[in-house]
């Protein structure tokens, strides 16, 4: 039963793709698209990883796909409209969301107010500024030299890919065998239990937050990169998405909680669903529909794995 548990995400992602391959099996059982899906959700990922770390410290951060398309509106913004240099851009980028993350830790760990209304209002904000100091019209045109650095293929994947494979494994190898990740999951599930035994929850909580807002960047950097445009809306449609793989990878690998492997996995699970449901030729809001249904059974099933640990 545990065993079960611990991998039915895999199992239900192996049935997807059999049963998707079955039926389009010219157009869903290829290696370009299979190659296609692995390059599409590097941006994605990298976004959930971030979200991932917050929700492990128990908060949320609501923020994190306005800051995703603040840094991607920024650098495009930069290299095509004050011809900056690209890599300059993106530090740029990262450190706004380094001040955005730090402006939530502010609210938050500080002042003791609720995360979630917290980064909901910074999310709105943030969408505003970028809108007022970028425009709000889709830039494109970004330099080459730029854009072959996410678009360059190896294999047929593209280097977006690998930069997420880097992050991903980083993040756990961190978070699941070095000490500052068994204090982020004190941080989250035990706080008071957690400052008794000398943990510096508000540390831990602040470098999370702020944490969630780089890898928020970093991944509106590569989304940019790959499309070679942006505007500052062009993440919304990532934020249900990014919790749903979070909340539905929380119930695998190590059910109830949080881990970045289960993310990960969560995230291309996603991804072969909405994509073979399209070669379906199903209507749009079957897929939206689909991604709302995963998230509210996730929720649900991390609840109780969380509540229950023996199952």
């Amino acid at each position: 039963m545990a065993y079960m548990q611990r991998y039915a995400l895999l199992i239900a992602l192996l049935i997807f793709i059999v049963v998707f391959s079955l039926l389009r099996p010219t157009t869903f059982f290829t290696i370009g698209n299979l190659t296609t899906i692995l390059s599409t959700q590097a941006a994605l990922v990298i976004l959930a990883v971030g979200v991932t770390v917050v929700m492990l410290v128990g908060e949320f951060d609501l923020s994190v796909a306005s800051v995703m398309g603040m840094s991607a509106s920024a650098v495009a913004f930069m290299t095509t409209i004050l011809n900056v240099d690209p890599f300059l851009s993106c530090i740029v980028a990262l450190l706004i969301a380094v001040v955005v993350g730090l402006v939530n830790a502010l609210f938050i760990v500080r002042l003791g107010i609720n995360s979630f209304i917290v980064t909901l209002g910074m999310g709105t904000l943030v969408t505003g500024l970028a809108v007022g100091a970028f425009g709000s019209m889709t830039l494109g045109g970004l330099p080459a030299e730029f854009t072959a650095v996410f678009q360059t293929q190896l294999k047929g994947v593209q280097l977006s890919f690998i930069y997420m494979l880097v992050v991903g494994l980083g993040f756990y190898v961190a978070l699941s065998y070095m000490p500052v990740g068994r204090s982020m999951f004190f941080t989250g599930n035990a706080r008071k239990a957690a400052m008794l035994a000398g943990i510096r929850t508000d540390r831990i909580r602040t470098v999370s937050l702020v944490m969630a807002s780089v890898l928020s960047a970093l991944a509106g950097i590569v989304l940019c990169g790959q499309t070679a445009a942006a505007s500052p809306t062009i993440a919304n449609a990532f934020l249900l998405p990014a919790y749903a793989a979070v909340f539905l990878g929380s119930t695998a690998f190590t059910p109830g909680r949080f881990n970045v492997w289960g993310t990960i996995w969560a995230v291309y699970f996603l991804a072969v669903g909405t994509t073979g449901l399209q070669f379906l030729g199903l209507q749009s809001w079957v897929v939206n529909v689909f991604e709302g249904a995963v998230l509210v059974l996730a929720v649900t099933f991390a609840a109780v794995f969380a509540r229950n640990p023996r199952y």
